[in-house]
């Protein structure tokens, strides 16, 4: 849902950069927190910078002047917290804009607000909302209002830039909304499903590091064993294997 460069006026362009930047700068600050705390964390990060990367860079023709496409910012929101990935996909829009002209510069501030500030803050809010569904359930709602949010937002930003002649901003924003869902929700689907299998695998391959972050802590279903639980040996009932009356 990239907005291409120079597709924006200049006065709204300025104002979603405006908009976004504080949710940016907390996410550094975020991001640099949570290495010097958790240095082992150093090499999830990065995946989930690129795992974002590579799912939006696949884009489909859509309205004129943006695009449909995965967003991957779902699941590094469960993960890391929603201000994570405003930094993290800030640098996503930058590297795609720079190296495959996928959105743009000047459109950056809006592409931020609706694939790295509000997709994340959906993911989060709905995982833990679900929180006592199970943690498929709650990690595919999650990615796929995700992606659905950002599609929403994006539609809502170009129906404010370019009202409808006729019917204004209502008539625009359904239909840039029509022509988004014909390739957005089959994707969103797809990305839920994708996002489990995914979250799946992380929780067997860097499980160590996902419980040093605090993740899947107050659900029972995430890891089979929680940080104590098997290393407190089970007691015995030493009164079964006494006999009657003490006698030996």
């Amino acid at each position: 849902m990239h907005i291409a460069e120079g597709f924006l006026p200049p006065l709204h362009a300025a104002a979603w950069t405006a908009v976004s930047a504080p949710f940016v700068v907390h996410g550094v600050r975020r991001i640099t927190q949570i290495t010097r705390e958790h240095p082992d964390s150093k090499l999830l990060l990065a995946g989930v910078g690129a795992y974002s990367f590579v799912l939006s860079a696949i884009k489909l023709p859509s309205v004129t002047g943006s695009s449909s496409h995965p967003t991957g910012t779902g699941e590094g929101a469960v993960i890391f917290k929603p201000p994570v990935m405003a930094a993290l996909g800030t640098i996503v829009l930058i590297f795609q804009a720079l190296l495959l002209a996928h959105g743009g510069l000047t459109t950056l501030g809006a592409n931020v607000f609706s694939m790295a500030i509000v997709g994340p803050w959906v993911a989060y809010g709905t995982y833990r909302l679900l929180g006592r569904a199970p943690f498929s359930v709650a990690v595919f709602f999650a990615v796929a209002l995700a992606d659905l949010a950002t599609y929403v937002v994006t539609a809502t930003q170009l129906a404010i830039a370019f009202p409808d002649a006729q019917s204004g901003f209502f008539g625009a924003w359904s239909r840039f909304l029509g022509l988004f869902a014909l390739t957005q929700i089959p994707l969103a689907i797809v990305e839920g499903l994708v996002g489990v299998l995914l979250m799946n695998a992380l929780r067997s391959w860097a499980g160590p590091q996902l419980q040093g972050l605090g993740f899947g802590k107050g659900r029972r279903d995430v890891f089979d064993d929680e940080p104590g639980e098997s290393d407190t040996p089970a007691k015995t009932d030493d009164t079964l294997n006494t006999p009657a009356g003490g006698a030996r």
